[in-house]
């Protein structure tokens, strides 16, 4: 059994539809078992978030934004050519979804409130409407297929907006509704990026939650495989848009992918890998414009140890210092540091402190930083009164380059390698971080330097 998915830009109008409806019937001769998980048509679900927030605050620009998005879909079931009777039952599906929409919208606008829910039911209706799009073009073909909306069984907790999954009840329903289907050669098209809290009330994934739907079904099934089907060839090198000459990687581990996603690659999002990492089973990205191309395995294991595979970047940063020669040898500093930087709900990137424990440096999203260092200065008001700690800044506009690939600590010139790239294009590193899981060295430089950085560091590897 294989689970594919596809996201918003091969669904993104009725050519891209048929052309996914052509690789779903290639791959099912080769495996009838197959399970297709698919996203919204591409930038549908930012326009419902849009449209949610607009009639929250009682404007009414929500009301074309919505038409728009019915035109949308209307035309792309007319361009689809189906049959007569499917795309008359079709549009009646869509129709009864836009109106519930346009419903919860009045709503929201009379009441001026957007519950954390409320806004989840609308953000995945655009799944839904793509799911039965795609079932619909599938049983034109001649092929069985079912759009399943993923709330029937994707158990998750109630973190509205980012919601984690239940695994285990997710695996027991998924299985008691989907293996039946399949048994009678029926393909499901199951909806992606939503769930539902074991109440019922619905929820979505967060960001990348298609992807993360498709490895979740894939630990549910205990799939061979699970392939993403998105619009590059695979995972890149570095960001094409930085370095033209970027390579798609032919596979990474698992760990590799993952430290790649969260220091700025925006193949995969973190969470995306974790159901698939516990069955170990493998994760393949394709391009649906491309499908010849082999793209990027994801395996259990890395290949290859000691290798560069990616430099990736992440801007919008600030490096926030706290630092005072009283701090030597004095207990709890760092821990209180930090505990004040969780209290605020801020995600830290890269944590660098000198030997000598004077200093201690880290990387938040810029937009945090002006509230972080107020905290922080009034956590450590006595210490500054007696000098024992300095100063507490911030430098803003940094970015973080992350150079990744298995083994890379136990292998000698990693480093020189690329401290000579950055030195020979006099580029500056404000900060180091290497972690003993040896998968990444984390360079801060300044965001003006950064790409320039980016291709120095690929070019070194790569040319």
């Amino acid at each position: 059994m294989r689970v594919m998915k596809f996201g918003g830009t091969s669904v993104g109008n009725a050519a891209r539809f048929q052309q996914v409806a052509d690789l779903i019937a290639l791959h099912r001769v080769a495996d009838p078992r197959l399970v297709v998980v698919v996203s919204a048509m591409a930038g549908v679900t930012d326009a419902l978030i849009q449209m949610s927030h607009q009639a929250a605050r009682g404007e009414p620009d929500w009301i074309p934004a919505l038409a728009a998005v019915r035109d949308r879909h209307q035309d792309t079931v007319r361009a689809l050519g189906l049959p007569e009777e499917e795309a008359r039952t079709l549009e009646a599906e869509l129709r009864e979804g836009l109106e519930r929409v346009e419903t919860v919208l009045r709503a929201v606008e009379a009441l001026r409130e957007l519950s954390p829910s409320t806004a989840d039911l609308l953000a995945g209706m655009g799944e839904r409407w793509s799911a039965r799009i795609l079932a619909a073009v599938l049983r034109a073909r001649g092929i069985p297929a079912r759009a399943i909306d993923a709330d029937t069984f994707l158990v998750t907790d109630d973190r509205f907006g980012e919601a984690s999954p239940d695994l285990e009840q997710t695996r027991a329903r998924a299985q008691a509704l989907l293996l039946p289907l399949l048994e009678q050669g029926i393909l499901p098209v199951v909806t992606g990026f939503i769930g539902a809290t074991p109440e019922g009330r619905p929820t979505t994934l967060g960001r990348g939650g298609s992807d993360f739907s498709a490895t979740i079904l894939g630990y549910a099934l205990d799939a061979e495989a699970v392939w993403i089907w998105t619009d590059v060839d695979g995972v890149m090198s570095a960001d094409p848009k930085i370095v033209p000459n970027a390579r798609t990687i032919p596979e990474l581990s698992y760990i590799e992918a993952a430290e790649m996603a969260y220091f700025g690659a925006k193949v995969l999002h973190p969470r995306t890998l974790l159901p698939c990492m516990d069955r170990r089973i493998p994760v393949r990205i394709l391009n649906t414009m491309n499908p010849q191309h082999p793209g990027t395995w994801i395996v259990p294991e890395p290949r290859g140890n000691g290798r560069v595979k990616a430099v990736t970047l992440i801007k919008n940063l600030s490096l926030v210092t706290v630092e005072g020669r009283g701090m030597l040898g004095v207990p709890g500093v760092a821990a209180r540091t930090f505990a004040t930087v969780a209290e605020l709900g801020v995600s830290i990137l890269m944590i660098s402190q000198s030997s000598s424990e004077q200093n201690i440096c880290f990387v938040i999203p810029s937009s945090a930083a002006p509230q972080v260092v107020r905290a922080l200065r009034k956590a450590f008001e006595r210490e500054i009164a007696r000098r024992d700690i300095e100063d507490i800044w911030a430098m803003d506009r940094v970015a973080v380059i992350a150079v990744v690939g298995a083994g890379l600590r136990a292998t000698p010139g990693i480093a020189a390698r690329v401290f000579n790239a950055l030195g020979n294009g006099r580029i500056n590193v404000l900060s180091i971080a290497q972690g003993s899981s040896e998968y990444n060295l984390s360079l801060v430089v300044a965001e003006s330097e950064a790409e320039e950085a980016v291709r120095r560091i690929h070019a070194a590897f790569y040319e």
